[in-house]
C-alpha cells in the first residue's frame, strides 16, 4: 500500500541578505507590498524586516514596468498585501536571482505523514509531494516521518534497505517515492 506523505511550509522562509545597518543576514518577509506609480510606469517591492534590528529592505519585483502590462489580479494582490503573493515570489527564482537573495527554510516547514500506522509495518512504500519548493534532506525528511534519528536514519540506506529512483544525498524540492525496509 502506498503511503502519501506532503511537505507543507508553516509559514514563511527566511530570508538571506547582509543588512545595511547592523550586518546581520537574516530577514523576515511579512507579505506587506510597496507599490509605486510614476506616470505610467510602476514599480513594485516585497517589504522584508530585519530580524535584528528590524530595518525594512525591499525585493524588488516589478522595476519601471508599464501599467497595462501588469495583470490587474497581481496588482490588486499587491495592494491588499497578500501572503500567497509574497510566499510564490519569494519561491520565485528570477524574483531572488534580481535581488542577490537566498531562503532559509528551517523550521518553516512540517511534515503530514497522515497518521502513524506505517511505523509498525516490515516495509513501506512512500510518495512524498510537495506543496512549495522546500529544498530538504530526504534522509532527515524520511527518519522524521519514521520517528528515527538522524543516525537510525542514514543506517538503512547504507545497508541498502532504503530504495529510491533519486539520489537521496543532498537536498531534494521535487516529489519523490521510495521504500524501506525494516
Amino acid at each position: 500500500m502506498l503511503n502519501t506523505w506532503v511537505v507543507m511550509p508553516t509559514c514563511l522562509p527566511t530570508v538571506l541578505r547582509r543588512c545595511h545597518v547592523c550586518a546581520s543576514e537574516c530577514f523576515r518577509a511579512n507579505g506587506k507590498f510597496r507599490v509605486n506609480a510614476h506616470h505610467k510606469l510602476l514599480d513594485a517591492w516585497l517589504l522584508v524586516l530585519c530580524t535584528a534590528c528590524g530595518d525594512t529592505a525591499k525585493l524588488t519585483v516589478l522595476e519601471r514596468a508599464s501599467v497595462r502590462s501588469v495583470r490587474p489580479e497581481l496588482l490588486d494582490r499587491m495592494h491588499d498585501n497578500d501572503r500567497g503573493l509574497a510566499a510564490e515570489l519569494l519561491q520565485d527564482p528570477v524574483v531572488r536571482r534580481r535581488n542577490r537573495v537566498a531562503l532559509d527554510w528551517d523550521d518553516a516547514w512540517h511534515l503530514d505523514t497522515g497518521g502513524s500506522d506505517h511505523l509498525n509495518r516490515e516495509a513501506i512504500d512512500v510518495s512524498v509531494r510537495f506543496a512549495a519548493r522546500i529544498p530538504v534532506r530526504p534522509v532527515r525528511l524520511i527518519a522524521h516521518g519514521c520517528g528515527l534519528s538522524r543516525a537510525e536514519g542514514e543506517r538503512p540506506l547504507t545497508e541498502g534497505k532504503l530504495v529510491s529512483a533519486v539520489r537521496l544525498s543532498g537536498k531534494l524540492s521535487g516529489d519523490f517515492t521510495f521504500t524501506l525496509k525494516r
